[in-house]
């Protein structure tokens, strides 16, 4: 009976094509260092250039390195569940493909987790990212932390090595949103987190577009806490006390002889204010109701196309 690799890991490609011969290289030269039973498993996101062509080249030069084809672009997130559900390994690390999580890192993350710890996260002491990805990163979290009463650290990214248990209770989460960082975050475990080298992308640019970073933040907060549904009970109970106030007002001015006319500015702006009110929190529950929508029709998070080097 083939035993089974001590590590895995796992890395989600896209536009990658440039990248994963050096990625792999570095990869081995490291792992090698801690044990020679390990595994690389690298997940094509349906990528637009040729990073499947180089990822079946690395297949056929390295058994231990395994290949998966999703049949469309599914996001970086699916992507990584699909790698995680192949992965064997005692313990897993979770890494990019463009070089700035370094593969020199994963002996100091495995030795940490060697002190008795379940998951050891890479924080980034000093960030490589350009400025409005760093804000854009920073405005999420804070946004994130108030809306879910978490706490979470904008220098922790998916980097970081894991024990199969903590991977296990990860994957049993049925949530269609599979947010890595976040489910790691729930699942509790012993974690602690060592502070590493950031080095710049080593091809092209990222493909987060600010768009595509509001979709993800909004998935996430919707996914993960009902704080805004409680916000939007608690907006119209203000605006009910409001309302209660001013009709008071009226009463009152009009028996002193205060108001001669009602005015036509205040009903018009009432009448446009509270209608963009209801329509906001419409707008909330339309957003819990598609994705409770969406979880009820089963759909897969990601498909795999093809495989190499991969046991069924």
């Amino acid at each position: 009976m083939e035993k089974k690799p001590l590590i895995s890991v796992v890395s989600p490609i896209y536009y990658g094509e440039k990248m994963l011969s050096e990625l792999v290289q570095r990869c081995v030269q490291t792992l090698v260092q801690i044990t020679e039973n390990f595994e690389i498993i690298l997940v094509n996101d349906a990528s637009p250039d040729n990073s499947w062509s180089e990822i079946v080249k690395v297949c056929q030069q390295d058994s231990r390195v395994k290949g998966l084809n999703l049949s469309k672009n599914f996001g970086q997130h699916p992507a990584i569940s699909a790698g995680l559900q192949y992965a064997q390994g005692e313990w897993v690390v979770v890494m990019d493909c463009d070089l700035q999580d370094r593969p020199e890192e994963i002996i100091n993350l495995y030795k940490k987790a060697q002190e008795g710890y379940d998951i050891v996260y890479a924080r980034r002491a000093n960030r490589q990212d350009g400025y409005l990805k760093r804000l854009s990163s920073k405005l999420f979290h804070s946004i994130y932390d108030w809306l879910s009463g978490f706490k979470t650290d904008e220098a922790i990214g998916n980097f970081g090595i894991y024990h199969k248990k903590v991977i296990s209770a990860t994957k049993s989460i049925t949530d269609r949103n599979k947010t890595f960082g976040i489910l790691i975050g729930f699942v509790g475990f012993r974690s602690t987190a060592i502070d590493v080298q950031h080095s710049e992308r080593a091809e092209g640019s990222s493909s987060y577009t600010f768009r595509k970073l509001l979709r993800l933040a909004f998935d996430n907060i919707i996914s993960n806490t009902n704080k805004p549904l409680k916000l939007a009970v608690q907006l119209g109970f203000l605006m009910a006390f409001i309302s209660f106030l001013l009709a008071l007002y009226n009463v009152i001015a009009k028996l002193l002889g205060i108001i001669q006319l009602a005015g036509y500015t205040t009903t018009i702006f009432s009448v446009w204010f509270v209608g963009g009110l209801i329509l906001f929190v419409m707008g909330i529950l339309g957003l819990y109701i598609g994705k409770i929508f969406d979880q009820l029709k089963g759909k897969p998070i990601f498909i795999v196309a093809d495989k190499l080097n991969v046991d069924e």
